[in-house]
């Protein structure tokens, strides 16, 4: 059975995107740890960020670096944290956090946001993205 992740690529769950190539997708975390968390993901369902070819590796940080640079010129932080966990979708995917104390980084933690504040923080990110 496919991911959620991998159903998000297909199209079959909705997503706020913020950006998408020919191998990867951006889009924000619906549990966010702070207003602007975005997940970077292959769209070929690998379950650890170690089983990725290192080629692909490469080009996901890649990815992920002009998604972070975005990020940080759309949401007032100090920096963009990133993680890669993966304990609840078995799909490779590094979270992108804007971080202006570690309390962002807990993951018991959740913003609530509604679904305007979701839409208009992703057409933000994605205005400022150059991929």
């Amino acid at each position: 059975m496919s991911t959620l992740f991998t159903r998000i690529v297909k199209g079959e769950v909705p997503a706020y995107k913020v950006a998408e190539n020919s191998q990867f997708l951006a889009f924000l975390d619906i549990r966010p740890n702070a207003k602007g968390h975005v997940l970077c993901i292959p769209k070929k369902e690998i379950d650890k960020i170690w089983d990725l070819e290192e080629d692909m590796y490469q080009e996901l940080m890649r990815f992920s670096r002009h998604v972070a640079v975005a990020l940080e010129k759309t949401v007032s932080c100090k920096r963009v944290g990133m993680a890669v966990v993966g304990l609840e979708v078995p799909h490779t995917h590094v979270h992108l956090i804007p971080l202006n104390s570690m309390k962002e980084m807990d993951f018991s933690n959740h913003v609530e946001m509604s679904d305007q504040e979701f839409t208009d923080i992703a057409a933000a990110i994605n205005a400022n993205v150059e991929l």
